[in-house]
């Protein structure tokens, strides 16, 4: 349909779907593009036929909702909770690790190279509104994020909450978890310009990075508590 051709080929603008993530976008703030909803739902946007709305959609059980939205970047990554996602190819991942993160207060989520697109489809319905609510950065350094850099790497380094002990006694302000992706992990490289490198204690040889970010933040919440 023409409005989302419309909002993808303009490469600052998205889409959000559904009357859950366009409530959560009015929440946090966010002022619609334009705004479409089903003709007679009672919602607010331009009315349109359902049937013409949900040929629209990307959802398999269509939508009542849609907003086209300006991207927002902030312009660094900030503290004092930062997330670094390097790699992480799978939107639905990235939206995951959205979620996770304002779950959690993280003050910041820094896009690497090679991480999805936060903005795409898959990755704002992954968030469940979280993509309006946590600030976004891109980073290409791995000295552009804040504070201690702590690398998540499978079986390697200390336990990560041993880390946020020796945190929590130092009174450490700004840090930064770095994530990458679930089958390559962290280049070597970012590994070695990180401060500290910290793993999370499992049976199996590793976890899924939404999931692994999620201990990550939750360990690092604990601390800052």
């Amino acid at each position: 349909m023409r409005m989302r051709r419309r909002a993808r080929e303009r490469s600052a603008r998205f889409v959000a779907e559904g009357e859950d993530l366009l409530a959560a976008a009015d929440a946090a703030g966010w002022q619609p593009l334009e705004r479409y909803c089903a003709a007679g739902s009672g919602l607010a946007g331009v009315e349109v036929e359902p049937k013409v709305l949900s040929s629209a959609s990307g959802l398999a059980s269509g939508t009542r909702a849609l907003g086209v939205y300006e991207e927002r970047w902030a312009d660094r990554p900030r503290g004092p909770l930062c997330v670094f996602l390097h790699g992480i190819h799978d939107p639905g991942n990235v939206g995951a690790v959205l979620r996770s993160a304002e779950a959690f207060g993280a003050s910041c989520v820094a896009l690497g190279p090679g991480s999805a697109d936060p903005f795409s489809p898959k990755a704002v319905r992954a968030s469940m509104g979280a993509v309006f609510g946590v600030p976004l950065a891109r980073a290409t350094r791995i000295d552009e994020l804040p504070g201690l850099k702590i690398a998540l790497v499978a079986g390697a380094g200390t336990e990560l909450w041993q880390v946020t002990e020796r945190m929590a006694r130092s009174n450490a302000k700004d840090h930064a978890i770095l994530i990458g992706s679930e089958r390559e992990g962290l280049p070597q490289e970012v590994v070695e310009q990180a401060d500290v490198t910290a793993h999370i204690a499992i049976k199996s040889h590793s976890l899924n990075a939404a999931m692994a970010a999620t201990i990550a933040l939750y360990e690092l919440n604990r601390m800052a508590r």
